[in-house]
């Protein structure tokens, strides 16, 4: 919004060139985020423990002490994320981008499933939410829409096509099956963020580190100089993108303040959902769909020590882990909680690092 206000006034102030420029108002997004949660996350947190009273309810089959130390935690924490990262990029973005509106699709639906699911927790007293195929079917009606979107939007020679990290110049065109994969990589990417979502801090860090690096190829697969450079796929008009990226970045750092141990709230399926549906959009939109893997590949582990559980459970009998998801596991084992979610916090940063030099390494 302020770049179509003031822009256009640079003729006569010359400060307001400023607002041309993504690198600026990614900057902006970022400080906006950050300073929405910090002067609205009180209230908004204060709100929540009103109104849903005994806050979360708390598995029983996991870890024992989360009855003690989680019990009360008010969640649907993720309104505070989305409404300051959303109300951030409407703010300094440009309106006139149809990758930005189809990656905030994504985003709001997701939360809004999330929100949903999180309402029926704490109505009902259950940590069960409603149908888990009810839950996948909404998911994929609003990825449908927003893929088929992406991909109208995108250049012929990179419309349909999957990028092969490490490899220049190779893009595998997947032909009429790029629709479905591109939806299955958006749920697949906010379940999965919402698996990990299970101690306190620990999936908004990745979050973070994951919503930077796209903040970075989303400006530089926009940017035709650097894309050339690089030898990456130059998708016009994802540079947009950034400004998105900079306002998840600020939302989850003013989360984390609250978030961080001992929680005072948690952001709930409101939250992961959306978060992780964001990040899958956008390695859509960008051509980094498996980039995201890396990058995000803590999360991929998370989700496969679940799958890995019941498939061992359902065949054998048997549990290959203590309990899954993975970060229960090594609570099992007799780790606290914050050495559990600081490591995985590291795991997070070096998968970071490894899928930036997806950029270079060619």
């Amino acid at each position: 919004m302020l770049y179509h206000l003031l822009y256009p006034l640079a003729d006569q102030y010359q400060i307001f060139n400023l607002f041309r420029y993504v690198t600026f108002r990614t900057a902006g997004a970022v400080l906006t985020a950050l300073l929405f949660a910090f002067v609205f996350g009180p209230a908004i947190i204060r709100t929540l423990r009103r109104k849903q009273g005994r806050g979360q309810p708390i598995r029983t089959d996991g870890p024992e002490t989360h009855l003690l130390t989680k019990q009360g935690t008010p969640t649907m924490g993720g309104i505070m994320i989305l409404m300051g990262a959303g109300l951030s990029t409407l703010l300094w973005a440009k309106w006139d981008n149809g990758y930005m509106w189809s990656v905030l699709l994504v985003t709001i639906g997701f939360g809004a499933i999330g929100f949903y699911d999180d309402y029926m927790k704490v109505t009902k007293r259950s940590s069960a939410g409603f149908s888990g195929r009810k839950k996948l079917a909404a998911e994929f009606g609003v990825t449908l829409f927003a893929a088929l979107w992406m991909v109208y939007l995108s250049a012929d020679d990179v419309r349909t096509g999957l990028a092969v990290p490490f490899l220049k110049d190779v893009m595998v065109d997947l032909g009429l099956f790029y629709v479905p994969f591109a939806m299955v990589v958006m749920v697949g990417a906010g379940n999965a963020v919402n698996l990990t979502d299970g101690l306190d801090g620990l999936a908004i860090v990745p979050v973070m580190i994951a919503s930077a690096v796209f903040m970075i190829i989303s400006y530089l697969s926009g940017h035709a100089v650097f894309a050339n450079y690089l030898q990456i796929h130059h998708t016009p008009g994802t540079g947009e993108l950034a400004v998105f990226c900079g306002a998840m970045v600020g939302a989850a750092m003013g989360f984390l303040w609250f978030n961080a141990p001992p929680a005072q709230v948690f952001m709930g399926d409101t939250g992961s959902l959306a978060l992780g549906g964001a990040l899958g959009a956008i390695s859509v939109v960008t051509k980094h769909e498996l980039v995201l893997a890396i990058v995000g590949g803590l999360f991929v582990l998370e989700t496969v020590s679940v799958i890995v559980q019941v498939a061992s459970f359902k065949l054998t009998g048997k549990r290959v882990f203590r309990m899954a998801p993975l970060h229960h596991h090594f609570e099992k084992k007799g780790w606290a909680e914050p050495t559990v979610v600081i490591r995985f916090w590291i795991i997070a940063m070096i998968l970071g690092v490894i899928g930036l030099t997806t950029l270079k390494l060619r």
